[in-house]
């Protein structure tokens, strides 16, 4: 793999991450982002509700920063009895890139 170093940073550090995740009721969503924003390389986590179900809430987990370490990530959400689901955005580089609408999207 292509590995490029700037000083002590990777050009391909994540940058943002967005997570499907499935979680019980406990802890609340202001615990685990609490969890997860104080990881290093972290420096917003944003939770949203999805879904409710009997025993299970579907949260939308946005997290941004400089250098965010995916397996701490999961390791710390699996800690919570939760689980990843799917990953449905990932930004790396030296800088986030927002998406862009063409004309194929309207």
């Amino acid at each position: 793999m292509f590995d490029l170093l700037v000083g002590e940073n990777h050009l391909t550090s994540i940058k943002r991450i967005i997570l499907d995740v499935l979680k019980p009721h406990t802890p609340s969503i202001i615990e685990l982002a609490e969890r997860l924003g104080g990881l290093d390389g972290i420096s917003g986590v944003n939770i949203s509700l999805e879904e409710v179900d009997k025993d299970t809430d579907s949260v939308k987990i946005t997290i941004e920063g400089s250098n965010i370490n995916y397996e701490l990530v999961n390791k710390t959400i699996s800690e919570c009895g939760a689980v990843i689901h799917s990953i449905d955005g990932v930004s790396a580089g030296m800088k986030i890139i927002e998406e862009v609408n063409t004309p194929q999207d309207r």
